[in-house]
């Protein structure tokens, strides 16, 4: 149930990010989307009845395992240093801007 609810979720939000909500790489990538101004899906696997089902599910799916792990318009981007470094290569904001992400 958790891989149809994971794809679920991707399919049905331009940005995903599947966090903990202690982490501080998550903390630093919800961040940095809010100050994009993105509206993104934050799933909180700490939090969720079955989010260490969802977190195995993520890695049979993309092969990583830790969080967070980020979706845009329904493809695996990857975790924090991957969605900074295209932020810094002015590649995120026009990824962001294709999926209807960025609110006016």
């Amino acid at each position: 149930m958790a891989s149809g609810k994971a794809k679920e979720i991707v399919a049905s939000n331009p940005v995903v990010v599947f966090s903990k909500s202690y982490c501080p790489f998550c903390v630093k990538v919800k961040k940095l989307l809010s100050e994009l101004r993105v509206s993104y899906k934050a799933v909180e696997l700490d939090t969720e009845t079955d989010g260490s089902e969802i977190q195995s599910t993520l890695l049979e799916w993309t092969g990583q395992r830790t969080v967070p792990n980020v979706f845009i318009g329904g493809n695996h981007i990857g975790g924090c240093d991957t969605t900074t470094a295209m932020h810094q290569e002015g590649k995120l904001v026009p990824l962001l801007t294709q999926a209807g992400a960025v609110k006016a």
